[in-house]
């Protein structure tokens, strides 16, 4: 049998607020193969983005496991990447410099930094933007920049929480073809956060949020599979 790359067991998540508890997730369990694009959708307050952030080590659970590639997860490494709505760039960084920083906390070597910082760029379309700070970029280039920023590390699991949000649609439809080709031509989990179904219908399976429960996961025919732009990652350490 083999091994889910993600396995969640029983997560819940409870909030302190006063003398009152907030139950963002009741008792979630879920595995999600190695390779899959799954969209995770529910309305506002659901537990759609308590479980991303929990996906991608920024929280914690209050009770249950969750296992990445068979191991306890307790801090994120370089096997997650992770893709905010508002891109988080540093403002006075150029874009290059941008995708650089989760290898200065990493232990490749420094030689290796901008090469594999400029592939990633590569990879998303921007080069020749490298030294272009994030004002000097659209929202979309900005968005190319911080996908780049969550593949410098080659992660098997890559997630994405609202990417589209600040982006208009022909915008969104080039990012997620980006997300799109990333699965489908370089066999990366993708887990995807939305309140839209035309943008979940990009994924394979789409699992509904409600109450900080799961009402229902169920597989998909992707809504624009085989017409995704070819995107070409370098693995390992070598040019």
């Amino acid at each position: 049998m083999v091994e889910p790359l993600i396995a969640i067991r029983e997560l819940s998540k409870v909030y302190p607020m006063g003398e009152v508890e907030v139950h963002a997730l009741r008792g979630v369990s879920l595995e999600i193969g190695a390779g899959e694009f799954v969209a995770v959708m529910g309305a506002s307050g659901s537990g759609k983005s308590t479980f991303m952030n929990i996906l991608g080590c920024l929280d914690r659970p209050t009770s249950g496991t969750y296992r990445l590639r068979g191991i306890d997860v307790t801090i994120r490494n370089r096997e997650v990447g992770f893709v905010f709505q508002n891109f988080n760039l540093l403002s006075r960084t150029s874009a290059i410099e941008n995708v650089e920083l989760p290898l200065v906390y990493g232990d490749s070597p420094q030689r290796e930094h901008r090469r594999r910082a400029q592939e990633a760029l590569s990879a998303v379309g921007l080069a020749g933007r490298e030294h272009h700070h994030p004002n000097q970029l659209s929202g979309g280039q900005q968005q190319r920049v911080a996908i780049a920023r969550a593949l410098v590390n080659q992660p098997a699991l890559l997630l994405a929480d609202e990417p589209t949000g600040n982006l208009d649609t022909p915008t969104s439809m080039e990012i997620l073809d980006i997300f799109e080709s990333l699965n489908r031509e370089h066999g990366i989990t993708v887990v995807l956060v939305t309140h839209e179904e035309s943008i979940a219908r990009f994924a394979r399976r789409a699992i509904l949020f409600r109450d900080g429960q799961i009402v229902s996961d169920e597989a998909q025919a992707p809504g624009r599979a085989g017409r995704s732009p070819s995107i070409r990652l370098v693995r390992g350490g070598t040019p």
